[in-house]
């Protein structure tokens, strides 16, 4: 039987002649022999009467009794089982094309990308007499049996990616997004590993959808078949029918192999979205001016403010929600996008005037998807708002229909008049809402993607921020269109070390938005300290949030030698290798960006809560070269730390010891208090 192997990365792919799934996970290294025939399992008792396969698309038809990938029906009649038409590979691409009795076509699409990163798709089309309603589509791949503890995420509005733990018994884990945008809760990035897999350690298996709209994410074990992994859009019933001819791709379905831990999928994943998302300017430092001003909008508050963020080392002022006509709280006016004449007599020309004497770019707020009740627009045009008139409102606010032609022209057409009249180098792109009207998250989501790739084919140099309320949009399916996520809208340091945490095991830091707040935080209303605020905001797309114009001397003093310092590591934090140690004691975070070339590093050592220990164990730094020496620097503000006296090599002001060391045995620490960061910098000597 004919085989197909790709192979990059130390990452294998084998499928047979029937499309059958032989093996994804670790490299074979050559397989002069046949890998299918060595692999057919045993018949057991009570069961089909040939040896079970897993093929891409399995269904009943196929003696596979766990969840079917592929479910729809011709006007009832059930889709029939697919049967295996050709294989081909190509270079790095495997192409099976599938066809049942009914007229059901089915080309699935996998290839393996130079880092090891295996994408999956399908792309159906209707070849039968009638209409076929597809229910689903989804990828499904194998597991191997060592693969049973599970790790995905949950969460909630300024508490997104909540790792959650369980283990992989028999029946089904499924995670389903209903949102119409993946969610506070998104599962975001679902992983089977060994038992007790950790940044560092164990072998683990992962996928996460690349799509913004419904979705689901899924682990299987059968007692009557291998277990395995799946996602696929989450589809309403009827939300697809296709007439003859037509047709339906799926999202990719992005699926990593790591045999070092979470950290290797990040290995693998960050070098790949690299290649897809290069800047060719370095990241600059924002300044929004949501929790500086809120809709406090005014030229002189707003032209203070972009003068202080000037003098802290600011590069990007945006200027957030409160800008458009009748604007003065978030209860009217979304879908009203003029420039408010009453604040803004001369429009914004003054204020970008200021900001660009300044030496910064600018950019602004907008919610291009949603529309207020109470606006012009929904006044003159209801039949524009998605669902039905007495549809329960959420911020005080409904959806925009932009499946609707005029309302994504008009949606459209004032975007475009703002970008050319005004130099507008950004736009932060809210979402604040889910879309409560199931049938409508396909077909609004497209939308979506039409218009982000529209302003950004006659905008080229613009760019757009994913926000949804917070992390409610961070995937990777919006990834070609936009060039930063927000990550949170708690600037809360003790949340965004958790936040940010998890969020980049998926997302490399440059793409992810981190933002300096006030000493009392806007979201919770704890109070925390500038270092602990400074280290946090530093590893990521730095920036502020905060009136830096009210803040003290010594304060935007310190925030200049921060700006100053994260320019200076730029380089570094936006290309190098995200390393996480495993610490036994859940009050205390490690994590570092090592250099490709591992020739310098930067670390966090952050305490979460009270330490377990009186005298806490040393902190390792892992990733380095260990058969280079390296001198180990305190940088940043020094922490708050409870003790007689700091550790020797600490007083001394730096160390230097080989790599091994410093990963295996590592260095003592200051006692901490809680809420506290100490930031390391290490060199190669």
């Amino acid at each position: 039987m004919t085989e197909f192997h790709l192979r990059a990365a130390g990452v294998s792919l084998v499928l047979d002649s029937r499309g059958a799934v032989l093996h994804w996970g670790p490299d074979l290294g050559s397989l002069p022999f046949s890998l299918a025939a060595s692999q057919l399992p045993a018949i057991p008792p009570s069961s089909i009467d040939v040896p079970l396969s897993l093929p891409l698309l399995p269904t009943a038809g196929d003696g596979w009794s766990g969840r079917p990938a592929i479910a729809g029906h011709h006007d009832g009649k059930p889709c029939g089982t697919l049967r295996t038409v050709s294989v081909q590979a190509l270079s790095q691409t495997i192409s099976v094309r599938s066809e049942s009795a009914d007229g059901v076509h089915v080309t699935t699409e996998a290839d393996l990308t130079a880092e090891g990163v295996l994408r999956v798709r399908h792309v159906l089309e209707n070849r039968g007499p009638g209409v076929f309603a597809l229910a689903n589509l989804d990828v499904l791949l194998p597991l191997p049996a060592e693969a049973s503890e599970l790790l995905d995420f949950t969460g909630l509005w300024a508490h997104e990616r909540r790792p959650q733990r369980t283990a992989l018994r028999q029946g089904v884990w499924s995670r389903e997004s209903r949102h119409g945008r993946p969610g506070h809760d998104d599962a975001f990035l679902m992983m089977a590993g060994t038992p007790g897999f950790g940044f560092r350690s164990g072998r683990v298996w992962a996928v996460h959808l690349a799509w913004s709209g419904d979705k689901q994410i899924w682990a299987e074990r059968s007692a009557l078949g291998p277990s395995v992994i799946g996602a696929g859009e989450l589809l309403a019933p009827g939300e697809i029918r296709l007439a003859p001819g037509e047709s339906y791709a799926t999202p990719w379905t992005i699926a990593v192999y790591s045999d070092s831990g979470i950290d290797g999928l990040s290995d693998r994943l960050h070098p790949w979205i690299r290649s897809l998302k290069a800047f060719a300017k370095p990241r600059p430092v924002v300044l929004n001016t949501w929790e500086a001003v809120y809709f406090d909008h005014s030229l002189s508050r707003l032209t203070a403010l972009a003068d202080a963020a000037a003098e802290v080392g600011v590069e990007r002022f945006v200027l957030d929600d409160g800008w458009f006509t009748g604007r003065r709280d978030d209860r009217r006016a979304l879908g009203d996008w003029y420039v408010d004449p009453e604040i803004w007599p001369d429009g914004l020309h003054p204020l970008i005037a200021r900001v660009h004497a300044a030496g910064m770019d600018f950019g602004f707020w907008v919610e291009p998807e949603m529309i207020s009740p109470d606006s012009v627009v929904a006044r003159e045009h209801p039949s524009w708002i998605l669902g039905p008139p007495d549809a329960l409102t959420w911020r005080h606010q409904r959806v925009l229909d932009l499946s609707i032609p005029a309302a994504f022209d008009h949606v459209r057409g004032r975007l475009t008049d703002l970008l050319t009249e005004y130099p507008i180098a950004f736009l932060k792109w809210d979402h604040n809402r889910d879309l409560l009207a199931p049938g409508t998250a396909h077909r609004q989501t497209t939308a979506l993607y039409r218009l982000l790739a529209a302003l950004r084919e006659a905008f080229p140099h613009l760019e757009i921020e994913s926000c949804a309320s917070g992390g409610g949009r961070v995937d990777l399916g919006i990834l070609p269109y936009a060039d930063r996520f927000w990550t949170s809208d708690t600037n809360d340091p003790l949340d965004r070390q958790r936040i940010q945490r998890w969020t980049g095991v998926l997302i490399p830091p440059e793409l992810l938005g981190g933002h300096l707040g006030a000493g009392a935080a806007h979201v919770t209303g704890r109070r925390s300290a500038l270092g602990f605020r400074l280290a946090t905001a530093l590893f990521g797309h730095a920036g502020i949030e905060w009136d830096v114009s009210r803040a003290s001397a010594a304060d935007r003093a310190s925030i200049a030698g921060w700006t100053a310092e994260y320019k200076r590591l730029r380089p570094l934090l936006h290309s190098g290798v995200v390393v996480r140690a495993d610490s036994p004691d859940p009050a205390v975070l490690v994590h570092g960006v090592v250099a490709q070339d591992r020739s310098e590093a930067v670390f966090a050592l952050v305490t979460l809560d009270s330490t377990a220990a009186a005298l806490p164990p040393p902190v390792r730094f892992p990733g380095l070269d260990p058969d280079r020496a390296y001198t180990v620097r305190p940088v940043g503000l020094p922490p708050r730390a409870v003790q007689d006296a700091p550790p020797p090599w600490l007083a001394g002001g730096a160390v230097t010891l080989p790599g091994r060391v410093l990963a295996e045995v590592g260095l003592p620490v200051p006692l901490l208090v809680p809420e506290q960061a100490a930031l390391f910098a290490l060199t190669t000597v």
